[in-house]
């Protein structure tokens, strides 16, 4: 089991060389001597090469015969093994990522506005020590007799410089010291308003959403990039046997119908209690195939016989006629099934045999070779003897590989089961073509001493090996045709259509086949007929892959052009001129890469030109990747787009991307909760991230950037006061407002404040009033700029200007309106000035009661 390193449940075929497979006591191994000399450490986990070298012979191995860290051994009591690589050199360590601290752009713009902030209290201490010396030089110093200078206070300067710091004592409200245990409170509550989300519960799983952290609430609302796997994520991981063409006839019809009519009581599914072994979750509603088996049509049986032969399954039978098949694959899976229900019956298997119940009787094949599928062979191939020592080769494989492969006699045929498949493609099943072809023994010897030679080779093994198999799968019969029904979870095509309205994008990032993650992609509305044109990128060399990028953004800047653009494409590629040009005209096409093509492309000299080409395309989907390659994408992305990523996955090869992306999402499915553990968000259900993005996010995003504003005016209104305080009181350093006061005050305001706040936001976002007036809200899809610094900058000056210029105003007017004794003399005194060093003597008369003497 290989959960942990590319997050599939299903079995793998793992088995030692059949000239070790003997060493079963200690004693045979203790007197192994032989030496394996292999490929250095890499993290592709699909491939090694080796070769072993012991009795003077050579033998190869390959990644069939590799345990890799991290693996599971099932249904194998014990093995021995020779420890290849071990430590950091390890596949699995050679995929894991570092983990990073992960903080939000909030997080980064309040460190950086107290900073400024701190900034700004200095100078206001500055400008008030500044005043305070000016006012004790110019003024204080004439009022010694009353109001003298603290003692070691000699000169205004001295005095200006110990202002200041009572200055910044007084004035220190103005940094928000509890700034960050308030923030802090806040994304706790909204914590528990995702983990109390009911619309987030899965019933079925009984699995609430479940926020692991409380720092990246408001960071939701700003996601700009999702990075999703598929497999489990984006699907069930459900195959399910729809129909099949045998022999030119279909069978079966669409599930939606079936489904239909099966409500209406005209079909039911197909009675296969004439099979002990078959499997009682299996259903197929068309009789027409049943009655064909049961007839003995030829082309049936072999059709079934090829899906009970033909495949990587592991069969484990706990009790009599119980079996529990484990598939690498679950479209392999839903085959066997299938082939299983109609009386062809896999039971089991050794290395060298495959034993299968055809209709009630034990037939046991002799297993000679099985040429594995890859991404460039497209098809699966097995080699087989019967018990009458017939050898026939049997094959399955895409239609644009297969059909091309076949005899000419099949070209009717061919025809009909092509008009088929063109049907289930159109009804989003996933197809594969079946077919055989009988092979002669003195011609299978030579082909299998050349296999071996080829396998034993040390330079060009894969090369070797491909041409043979080429050989050999040519001239074959055409048998039909099968198609699957992959099974999407709940409401993703929603999801992603409404997440693509708030103009976030989503790249599918999967270890699955190309055909597979295509076809999911056009299920789940990534990829629509209507595009222009969906770009594969294949390329098995630097070369190829740059080309093929090229060629890509060709196509696109010829639309560009048509369209008038007017942009000529040779000027430089990595110009903002191209990037706005290629963004302008995205919608219309689609990028699908596979795993090694994707390696060349994020090589330092390449990535910009793949990013750009991957940006400029509605959808990005990328196929056969490793666990590292996840998060080197998200690691691209974040390097030079500067936005919010956020990846989901299920499974433990989805570690590393959680990690590297900004935000990670689990979730809890069927590979464990090794993701779950690894990320900050987890619920059940793809569709759940709809509103954890556009509900909760948001809403927290915009709770914080009012709080913050009104922090900062809070601290701004209460510190102005005594900052232009200063200016009355000989900048002397006294407060304006008790603190007692001032505390009342503050804490009044602040729960106030808050209370009415969430109440009206409350009333406002709620379901009734939304249902009363839907025309009234309008859709936002993921903000911004709500704290933008200039914003937060514009809101201390319009506090500053709102505390000051009321003040002034009104001193002014107060000043020509109604003055006061006071204000009336020094207004007289102005215009002649004092006389400097000297205090100047006002003359004030004092009449006695009798009125007949005076003083002055």
């Amino acid at each position: 089991e290989t959960a942990e390193l590319d997050g599939e449940t299903n079995m793998k075929v793992r088995q030692a060389i059949p000239v070790t497979s003997e060493l079963g006591d200690t004693s045979k191994l203790a007197r192994f001597d032989g030496e394996v000399i292999c490929e250095p450490p890499n993290n592709k986990l699909d491939k090694f090469g080796g070769t072993l070298y012991w009795k003077e012979n050579k033998y190869p191995l390959s990644n069939q015969n590799m345990l890799l860290r991290g693996c599971v051994l099932r249904n194998t009591e014990w093995c021995f093994g020779l420890v290849i690589f071990a430590g950091p050199d390890t596949k699995l360590m050679q995929n894991s990522g570092r983990t990073k601290f992960k903080r939000t752009s909030i997080d980064r713009l309040m460190n950086t506005l107290v900073l400024w902030i701190f900034g700004f209290l200095v100078c206001m201490g500055v400008i008030l020590a500044i005043g305070n010396a000016i006012w004790e030089h110019e003024v204080g110093v004439c009022f010694q007799i009353y109001l003298p200078w603290d003692e070691g206070v000699h000169s205004a300067f001295f005095s200006g410089f110990l202002s200041f710091w009572s200055y910044i004592i007084i004035l220190n409200t103005v940094v928000p010291i509890s700034l960050y245990v308030s923030v802090e409170v806040i994304r706790l509550g909204h914590s528990y308003f995702i983990n109390w989300d009911k619309k987030m519960y899965c019933a079925k799983r009984r699995t609430p959403a479940e926020a692991r952290t409380t720092t990246l609430n408001e960071e939701l609302g700003q996601v700009e990039y999702i990075f999703s796997d598929k497999t489990g994520t984006l699907t069930q991981n459900i195959m399910v046997f729809s129909k099949c063409s045998v022999n030119g006839h279909s069978y079966g019809e669409h599930r939606d119908v079936l489904g239909h009519k099966a409500e209406l009581g005209e079909v039911r599914p197909v009675d296969f209690s004439f099979n002990p072994l078959a499997d009682p979750r299996f259903q197929f509603w068309d009789p027409g195939l049943l009655e064909a088996v049961k007839l003995g049509d030829p082309h049936v049986h072999e059709f079934f016989r090829l899906l009970s032969l033909c495949h990587t399954v592991m069969s484990e039978e706990k009790s009599e006629g119980e079996l529990y098949y484990k598939a690498q694959s679950p479209d392999e899976g839903a085959l066997v099934t299938a082939a299983r229900n109609f009386g062809f019956v896999f039971r089991s298997r050794t290395p060298k045999t495959i034993t299968v119940h055809e209709l009630g009787r034990a037939i046991t094949y002799q297993l000679l070779a099985i040429l594995d599928f890859n991404n460039i062979r497209k098809r699966m191939s097995v080699i087989v003897r019967s018990p009458e020592g017939k050898i026939r080769l049997y094959c399955k494989g895409a239609d644009t590989i297969l059909l091309e492969r076949l005899h000419p006699v099949n070209q009717d045929l061919t025809n009909v089961t092509t008009d088929h498949l063109n049907e289930y493609a159109g009804e989003g099943l996933r197809t594969l073509v079946l077919a055989y072809k009988d092979l002669e023994e003195s011609y299978y010897k030579d082909w299998s001493e050349r296999l071996h030679r080829a396998g034993s080779a040390t330079e060009a093994r894969e090369d070797r090996l491909a041409r043979l198999y080429d050989e050999v799968e040519h001239d074959m019969m055409l048998l039909g045709a099968t198609a699957i029904e992959d099974k999407l979870q709940q409401g993703v095509p929603e999801t992603i259509a409404i997440l693509t309205l708030a103009n976030i994008k989503i790249w599918v990032l999967t270890g699955d086949k190309q055909e597979t993650a295509v076809n999911i992609g056009y299920s789940c509305k990534m990829l629509t007929d209507d595009m222009t044109e969906v770009f594969v990128v294949t390329g098995h060399t630097v070369l190829e892959v740059r080309e093929e990028l090229r060629k890509a953004r060709e196509k696109m800047m010829d639309a560009s052009r048509s369209v008038g653009n007017g942009f000529s494409y040779q000027e430089k590629l990595s110009s903002s001129k191209l990037t706005s040009v290629l963004e302008a005209i995205a919608g219309e096409y689609a990028l699908v890469i596979n795993g090694h093509s994707l390696a060349h492309a994020l090589e330092a000299d390449m990535e910009v030109e793949f990013l750009e080409t991957a940006c400029a395309c509605k959808a990005v989907i990328c196929c056969r990747v490793t666990p590292l390659q996840k998060a080197q994408v998200v690691e691209l992305v974040k390097k030079y787009k500067k936005a919010v990523t956020l990846a989901i996955g299920d499974g433990a090869n989805d570690v590393s991307m959680i990690k590297t992306a900004h935000i990670g999402v689990g979730i809890s499915g069927q590979e464990g909760i090794q993701a779950v553990l690894a990320s900050d968000y987890s619920f059940s259900q793809f569709k759940f991230l709809q509103r954890l993005l556009l509900v909760h996010g948001r809403w927290s995003y915009l709770r914080m950037c009012k709080f913050l504003c009104y922090f900062f005016y809070k601290n701004f209104a209460f510190t102005m006061v005594h900052f232009w305080f200063g200016f009355f009181c000989g900048f002397s350093a006294q407060i304006g407002l008790d603190t007692g006061f001032w505390t009342a005050i503050n804490h009044f305001f602040i729960w106030g404040s808050l209370a009415a706040y969430f109440a009206i936001l409350f009333t406002m976002h709620s379901d009734g009033l939304f249902q009363m007036f839907p025309n009234q809200f309008r859709f936002v899809g993921n903000a911004q700029n709500t704290l933008a610094q200039p914003t937060v900058w514009l809101t201390i000056a319009l506090t500053t200007v709102v505390c000051i210029v009321p003040v002034v105003a009104f001193r002014f007017l107060k000043l020509d309106l109604k003055p006061e004794l006071s204000d009336t003399v020094r207004a007289q005194m102005t215009p002649r000035g004092p006389i400097p060093g000297s205090v100047r003597r006002v003359p004030i008369r004092t009449a006695s009661s009798c009125g007949c003497c005076s003083f002055r």
